[in-house]
């Protein structure tokens, strides 16, 4: 018999080589078709194992999870996307907060300020996940990013350039340089975002490391663009 699963937390060749080799241990598996692409696994059996069995095979730390693919699920659309996307939700919302705070104390509302404490708060808050584990983000960056797939020790430089972006927006230094940096920079960063999702790959999004699995999607995609438009702006009202 065949059954067809979806499996969550794989990262690179590494993650679908380890999983592979987890349910092949499986009394009952005889073959295991892993698919990083799809985040899928098509089991060969030869009496019907249960999903909780596999997923005790991949480990209870929660970084592989196995559900049925086969069973029809009712979840409403925008909760499932909630649900997914709640982590960049929340920091969005925090970063916006706090910046809008940040000026209080100003008798003006200034938007190149705002800009300023927002970009600082988002470097600096993605970059902080990114270090949780520095390897994992790497091992997922290069599978989309076009510097880091020709370069590959770029996956780890990148984290800490935008921590040095975190820092310089935060101090206001050089803001000609700070801000051409970053238009630059994730300038080539979202190629690799555009390529991935208009050839509707399914792939882990690196945008906060290895610590969260968010789906590549439009999300990634306006995250890039956000900060793109913004150093252009502030870079315009410089020049």
């Amino acid at each position: 018999m065949t059954h067809t699963y979806n499996i969550s937390g794989m990262t690179c060749s590494g993650c679908e080589f380890k999983v592979k080799s987890k349910l092949l241990q499986v009394a009952g598996v005889t073959s295991a078709d892993i698919s990083l692409e799809k985040h899928q696994a098509t089991l060969q059996m030869s009496t019907h194992v249960e999903t909780a069995t596999l997923q005790q095979a991949l480990g209870s730390d929660g970084k592989y999870t196995i559900s049925d693919a086969d069973a029809a699920t009712t979840v409403d659309a925008s909760q499932n996307w909630f649900a997914t996307y709640k982590p960049i939700v929340v920091i969005f919302a925090y970063i916006t907060g706090i910046s809008i705070l940040a000026q209080s104390s100003a008798e003006n509302f200034d938007n190149m300020t705002f800009m300023r404490h927002f970009m600082s708060g988002f470097f600096l808050t993605f970059s902080f996940f990114k270090m949780l584990n520095l390897k994992g983000f790497a091992e997922s960056y290069v599978m989309y990013d076009v510097i880091a797939r020709a370069i590959p020790a770029w996956a780890y430089v990148y984290a800490f350039v935008e921590l040095a972006l975190g820092i310089a927006f935060l101090v206001d230094f050089n803001p000609l340089l700070t801000n051409s940096v970053t238009l630059v920079v994730m300038s080539a960063s979202i190629i690799g975002v555009l390529q991935s999702v208009l050839n509707k790959k399914k792939i882990q999004c690196a945008c906060l490391g290895a610590v969260f699995n968010l789906p590549m999607s439009t999300v990634t995609i306006i995250e890039d663009g956000l900060m793109i438009a913004m150093s252009a702006l502030m870079l315009a009202a410089l020049l």
